[in-house]
C-alpha cells in the first residue's frame, strides 16, 4: 500500500506543488461519496486557474494605464485639468476632496491633478489633516471620515452558516441512498404492517442518517471556526502612525485618509498614499503586475500621507481575486485521500459481491419453492433489505471522514499553538515541523533576548566598562570626538526619540540603534538638535549585503561629512586613520572587545563636489571609536537545543555577526559542541561541493553570513542530504531562504511583513523555545493522525468483513463463514453431505443493521476523531528519532496493531454469533434478537477499548495522560451513555433488546478483552 501511495499520491510536497501534481490525485479520486466534504480543505483548481486569468487581466489593464499616464504626461504639461467639483455631502462632512478623486491622483500617478489641488500641502488642507501631526483622533472627526472614505478592509466572503455544512453532510451519495431505502421502506411497511409498526425500519434509518448528518456538520463548523479564527490573527498587522503630533504603533485596518504612515524595509505598503519624505526608498510593485504578495518596501524608509484605503485601493481590486481557489493540500491530506480510495475500492466490491449473494439466494429459494412468478410485499422488503445491507456496507467501508482527520487535528493544534506563541501560517507545515531533521536559527532575538545595551566602548582608543552607575565616565574625551561621535549616532541611524502620549521619551527603531541612541543620551546628547543642527543630503539604509549604514551631512559651518557605520571588521578595514585621547593619528591594532557584538562608528570629510547621486565612500574614514553590544541568551534556550538534539533534531546558529561572538554564543546555548565547526560565509563560499560534502553536516555555526549563504546551506541540507529543514529568518533578505526551507518561521516581534508573508510558522515571541514546542506539537499532529488512521482502520476492516460474511448464514446452520473463505468452502473436494453454499439458506440477515452499523461508524468516524487527534503533546515525543523525508505512514508498527485487533475483534463477532445461543442459553422467538443485541454491544464496546488502546501505539501502559485530554475522556463518557439508551430505550428504531446485568458484564468484558490483546501485540517486534 504504502509504494502505491507513494507512487500515485506521493507527488505532493509540502508547499509548492505544480497544478499538474495536484490534478494526478484528484483523477484517482473521482469517485467519491461526498465530494463536497472530501475536497472542501483542498485547492479549488478550475476556480484558481479563473482567478488567475482575471488578475492577469486586471493587472495588464493596471500596467498599461501606468505607461500610458506616464507617457501622457510628458505630452500635456500645458494643459490645465478641468475643473473639479467638490461633492456636497463631503463638503457637508469637512472634506473638500472625495474618495474618487484622490484614487484618480494616485492610480494615475496623475503629477497634473495633484498641482492642481495644491501638491500635498494642498492636498493635507483638503483631508483636514497635518503633514506633521497627522490626524486628529476626535472620535467624531474620525467617525465622518470613515463616513466619507470607508475603511481600510477588503472585501472577504461571506461566512459560511451551519446549515450550509448540514447541507454539504447531506450531499453524501450513500446516505442519500439509504434515504431513498428508508423512504421505500416506509412506504412499504407502514401498506403491509400499517402504522407504526410498518413505520419502525423506516424511521430507525432516517434518524440515524440524521444524527450522523448533524454530528458530521457540528464538527466540520466548529472546525471552520477555528480556521476563521486563525485567519483573523494572520491579518494582525501594525505600522507605525503619526496622530496628535504622537508616533504610535497602530492596524493597518485602522488607517484613514490623512493618515501619516512611517515605512522601512520590509513593510507592507497597508495602503494607496503620497509620498511625504524619505530616503533611498524603493518600493516594489511587482506584486501589483505579477505576484500574489502585498506591496512591501524593499529598500529605504518614508513618510506616507495615506489617500486611498480599502476596496479603493490597486490591491484592493485585486484582492478578490487573491482570495479564489484556496490554499494548497497538505500531502498528509493526499496521502490519506489515497487510503480512502483503497478502501472504498474494498469496500465496493465486498458490497457488490455480497448483494449480489444475497440476491441470488432469494431467486433461487424462490424457484425452489415454484414462486418465481409470485412476488409478495415481503419479497420486496427483502430485496429491499438486501440492497441496504450492501450500501451500508459501503458507508462503513469508506473512510470519508479520514483526509479531513488531518484539517480537524491541524485546525485543533493551530488553535493550541497560538496560545505557545506560534501562529501557523500554512496547513502543512504543522505536520511537516513533526519530520524535520534540522533547524537553522538566526542569533539575535531568537537565541537571545534582542534586548541589546551598549556594555563595553573603544572610544578615542581608551576601553571602558559601560554602566548606568559610571555616568560621568566619558568626561575625559576630547569635545571634537564627543560632538562627532553624538552626531554620528543621531543622524546616522534608522531609529527616532520621539514624546508619546505620556509625554515620556520613547525610542523607536531595531535594538542595536535603540542600544546606540540610549547610550548617546546617557552621554548627554540631545537628539532633536542634533538631527535639527545639519541637513542631510543622502542615506544609505543598512542592509544584510552590505552590513553597514551611511549618511552624509551638511554641516552648520559649511562643507560636507559622511558617517558611516556598521559590522566592526568591516568598517575598521575602510579606516585608515583614528583619533586617539589627544586628537592624534595613530596606528589601528585590533579591537578588545572580541566576545560582544561590536559596531565601529566612522567619518570623513567630503569634497564640496559631492552630489546625492553619487556613492557615499566606502574608504577614506576616521575611526571615531567601536562599541560592544550585550545581547544576553534567552533563558531555557540551552534546555530547549538539548531536546532537539534529543529528538534527533540538528540544531545550527546562522548569524551575521563575527565568528568570535557566534562561538560564544553558540558554545552558551549548547550549540557549539567539541566536534562541530564554525565557518565564516566568506569561507563557506569559496568551498567546492566536494568539501561541502563532507563538511555541512559538521557545520554547527555559520558567521557573518549572507543571505545567499543561508539559502545555499539550506538547499544542500534538503537536497543533497534530504533532510527536512526548518529554518528562521526576520528580514527583507530572508524570503528567499524561507521560502526554500520545508517549514519557514518567521520572527512575530523583529520580522518584517515581507519575512512573515514568505513564512509557514511565525514566532510570535521571537524564541527558540518556541520553535522547540512547534516541533513537539508537529510530532504530536503527525503520530495523533497515525491513531486515528490505525483506530479506523481496524474498524473498516471488521466491520466490512464481518456485515458482509454474516450475511451469508443460515437458518440451518447459524455458522457464520468469512466471506474470503467462502468460495474455498463451496469449491473445496473434501466438501460432500455437509457442502455448504449461500444457495441453500432460506433467510440470511446480517447481525449488526443498518441503524447499528451508522451509529458505530459516527462512533468512530466522528467521535473517535475528536478523541484521538486532540491528544496533546508529551514530553516522550521528544525522545524519539524524527521521522524524516523517507518514512512511512502507514508502518509496520500500525499494520500489527491493525491486523492483530481487527482479527480479535472478528473471531469474537464469529464465536457470539455461531456459539451465543449456546453459551448465554438464549432460546424462544427472541433469541435472534438478544443474541444480536449482544454482539451489537460487544462490537461497540470492542471499539471503546481500542480507542483507549490506540492513544499509544507502541507504550502499554495507554492511561497515561489519559485524564489531560477532557475531549477523550467526554467523547467515552458520551459513547458509552448513548449506547445504553440505544439498548435500553430504543429497541423498536435500533433493532435492540434490553439485556440483563450479566450479559451486559458480558458484554463490556470482551470489549475489555482487546486490551490486553492489544498490550501482547505490542510486545511483538516488527
Amino acid at each position: 500500500m504504502e509504494n502505491y501511495l507513494n507512487e500515485n499520491f506521493g507527488g505532493v510536497k509540502a508547499k509548492h506543488s505544480s497544478d499538474e501534481v495536484l490534478q494526478k490525485w484528484r483523477q484517482l479520486c473521482r469517485v467519491v461519496k461526498n465530494p463536497k466534504r472530501r475536497f472542501r480543505f483542498t485547492a479549488n483548481l478550475p476556480k484558481r486557474n479563473e482567478a488567475a486569468a482575471m488578475r492577469r487581466t486586471n493587472q495588464e489593464k493596471l500596467r498599461v494605464a501606468v505607461l500610458v499616464s506616464k507617457a501622457a504626461f510628458q505630452f500635456i504639461q500645458g494643459v490645465q485639468p478641468s475643473d473639479y467639483t467638490v461633492p456636497e455631502e463631503v463638503k457637508a462632512a469637512g472634506f473638500q476632496i472625495c474618495a474618487d478623486e484622490l484614487g484618480s491622483i494616485v492610480e494615475g500617478h496623475d503629477v497634473k491633478k495633484l498641482k492642481f489641488h495644491g501638491g500635498l500641502d494642498g492636498i493635507a488642507e483638503k483631508l483636514s489633516t497635518s503633514v506633521g501631526n497627522g490626524l486628529n483622533t476626535d472620535t467624531e472627526s474620525l467617525n465622518r471620515r470613515v463616513d466619507t472614505f470607508g475603511i481600510n478592509k477588503f472585501a472577504e466572503s461571506a461566512t459560511r452558516g451551519f446549515l450550509v455544512f448540514v447541507w454539504e453532510a447531506l450531499q453524501d451519495m450513500t446516505l442519500m441512498i439509504l434515504g431513498v431505502c428508508a423512504f421505500v421502506s416506509l412506504i412499504v411497511g407502514i401498506a403491509m404492517e400499517g402504522w407504526p409498526k410498518g413505520a419502525h425500519d423506516g424511521l430507525g434509518i432516517v434518524a440515524s442518517i440524521l444524527l450522523v448528518v448533524f454530528v458530521t456538520a457540528t464538527s466540520d463548523y466548529r472546525q471552520s471556526l477555528q480556521f476563521k479564527d486563525l485567519d483573523k490573527e494572520k491579518k494582525k498587522i501594525s505600522i507605525q502612525v503619526t496622530r496628535n503630533g504622537y508616533r504610535q504603533k497602530m492596524s493597518i485596518y485602522d488607517l484613514l485618509p490623512g493618515d501619516i504612515v512611517h515605512l522601512s524595509i520590509g513593510d507592507q505598503v497597508p495602503a494607496d498614499g503620497l509620498f511625504v519624505s524619505g530616503h533611498f526608498v524603493l518600493i516594489d510593485q511587482f506584486s501589483l503586475t505579477r505576484e500574489r504578495e502585498p506591496v512591501m518596501v524593499q529598500d529605504g524608509s518614508c513618510k506616507m500621507m495615506v489617500t486611498t484605503v480599502g476596496m479603493r485601493t490597486q490591491w484592493g481590486k485585486l484582492m478578490a481575486t487573491l482570495r479564489e481557489g484556496g490554499d494548497d493540500e497538505t500531502p498528509l491530506q493526499v496521502k490519506l485521500n489515497g487510503v480512502a480510495t483503497i478502501i472504498g475500492k474494498i469496500g465496493l466490491f465486498f458490497a457488490i459481491v455480497t448483494v449480489a449473494v444475497l440476491v441470488e439466494s432469494l431467486v433461487v429459494r424462490k424457484l425452489r419453492e415454484g414462486s418465481y412468478l409470485s412476488w409478495s410485499g415481503d419479497d420486496a422488503l427483502e430485496l429491499l433489505h438486501h440492497f441496504v445491507v450492501a450500501v451500508t456496507i459501503v458507508v462503513v467501508a469508506v473512510p470519508e471522514g479520514l483526509p479531513l482527520a488531518v484539517t480537524l487535528s491541524l485546525a485543533f493544534a493551530m488553535k493550541k499553538m497560538m496560545n505557545d506563541k506560534a501562529l501557523v501560517r500554512h496547513l502543512a507545515a504543522c505536520a511537516t515541523m513533526g519530520s524535520a531533521t534540522s533547524i537553522c536559527s538566526d542569533k539575535t532575538g531568537t537565541l537571545t533576548t534582542n534586548h541589546m545595551t551598549v556594555v563595553k566602548s573603544c572610544i578615542c582608543l581608551n576601553v571602558k566598562e559601560v554602566s548606568k552607575e559610571n555616568k560621568d565616565l566619558f568626561s575625559d574625551l576630547p569635545d571634537f570626538a564627543l560632538k562627532t561621535l553624538l552626531q554620528s549616532i543621531f543622524n546616522n541611524t534608522g531609529g527616532e526619540v520621539v514624546i508619546n502620549k505620556d509625554g515620556k521619551r520613547e525610542i523607536l527603531g531595531t535594538p542595536t540603534d535603540t542600544a546606540l541612541l540610549e547610550f548617546a543620551l546617557s552621554l548627554g546628547g540631545e537628539f532633536q538638535a542634533e538631527r535639527q543642527a545639519a541637513k542631510l543630503v543622502k542615506v544609505e539604509p543598512f542592509n544584510s549585503t552590505k552590513k553597514r549604514m551611511g549618511v552624509v551631512l551638511e554641516l552648520p559651518e559649511g562643507g560636507l561629512r559622511a558617517h558611516t557605520k556598521g559590522a566592526s571588521e568591516i568598517i575598521l578595514a575602510n579606516c585608515d586613520k583614528v583619533i586617539n585621547s589627544n586628537g592624534e593619528i595613530v596606528p589601528l591594532d585590533e579591537h578588545p572587545l572580541t566576545a560582544l557584538r561590536t559596531l565601529c562608528l566612522a567619518y570623513q570629510e567630503l569634497e564640496s563636489g559631492f552630489s546625492p547621486e553619487n556613492s557615499i565612500p566606502a574608504s577614506g574614514y576616521t575611526c571615531i571609536g567601536i562599541v560592544g553590544i550585550e545581547d544576553p541568551v534567552r533563558p531555557g534556550v540551552k534546555e530547549s537545543v538539548a531536546v532537539c538534539r534529543a529528538a534527533g533534531i540538528t540544531v545550527r546558529m546562522v548569524t551575521g555577526d563575527n565568528i568570535n561572538t557566534a562561538k560564544a554564543i553558540a558554545r552558551e546555548c549548547g550549540i557549539l559542541t567539541d566536534d562541530g565547526i564554525a565557518i565564516e560565509g566568506p569561507d563557506f563560499r569559496e568551498k567546492k561541493q566536494e568539501e561541502l560534502l563532507e563538511l555541512i553536516p559538521k557545520i554547527q555555526v555559520m558567521a557573518r553570513s549572507s543571505p545567499l549563504d543561508k539559502h545555499t546551506l539550506v538547499k544542500q541540507l534538503r537536497t543533497t542530504f534530504n533532510e527536512v529543514v526548518a529554518v528562521t529568518g526576520d528580514g527583507t533578505n530572508d524570503a528567499p531562504v524561507l521560502h526554500e526551507a520545508d517549514i519557514g518561521l518567521a520572527m512575530g516581534i523583529a520580522g518584517t511583513e515581507v519575512a512573515k508573508e514568505s513564512a509557514d510558522v511565525i514566532i510570535l515571541d521571537d524564541n527558540f523555545t518556541t520553535i522547540a514546542t512547534v516541533a513537539k506539537w508537529g510530532r504530536s499532529v503527525y503520530i495523533n493522525i497515525q491513531k486515528f488512521v490505525q483506530f479506523l482502520l481496524t474498524f473498516n476492516v471488521v466491520a466490512s468483513i464481518v456485515d458482509s460474511s454474516a450475511c451469508l448464514t443460515g437458518e440451518k446452520t447459524h455458522i457464520t463463514i468469512p466471506f474470503p473463505f467462502l468460495f474455498l468452502i463451496t469449491k473445496s473436494p473434501i466438501c460432500s453431505s455437509n457442502y455448504i453454499s449461500p444457495l441453500n439458506y432460506a433467510a440470511v440477515s446480517a447481525p449488526l443493521t443498518t441503524v447499528q452499523l451508522l451509529w458505530v461508524n459516527m462512533i468512530v468516524d466522528t467521535l473517535g476523531a475528536l478523541a484521538l487527534l486532540t491528544e496533546p503533546p508529551n514530553d516522550d515525543l521528544m525522545k524519539r528519532s524524527p521521522v524524516g523525508r523517507t518514512g512511512n505512514f502507514i508502518s509496520n508498527v500500525m499494520w500489527r496493531n491493525i491486523l492483530g485487533q481487527s482479527l480479535f475483534q472478528f473471531v469474537v463477532i464469529w464465536f457470539l454469533q455461531a456459539k451465543g445461543k449456546a453459551l448465554f442459553g438464549l432460546d424462544g422467538p427472541d433469541s435472534d434478537l438478544i443474541l444480536n443485541t449482544l454482539i451489537f454491544n460487544s462490537f461497540v464496546f470492542c471499539q471503546v477499548f481500542n480507542e483507549v488502546s490506540s492513544r499509544e501505539m507502541e507504550e502499554i501502559n495507554v492511561f497515561k495522560g489519559i485524564l489531560d485530554n477532557n475531549v477523550f475522556v467526554a467523547v467515552l463518557g458520551c459513547t458509552v451513555f448513548f449506547q445504553i439508551i440505544i439498548i435500553k430505550f430504543l429497541g423498536t428504531f435500533a433493532n435492540t433488546s434490553p439485556l440483563t446485568y450479566s450479559q451486559w458484564f458480558l458484554s463490556v468484558f470482551v470489549g475489555f478483552l482487546g486490551m490486553p490483546i492489544a498490550a501482547g501485540l505490542k510486545m511483538i517486534p516488527v
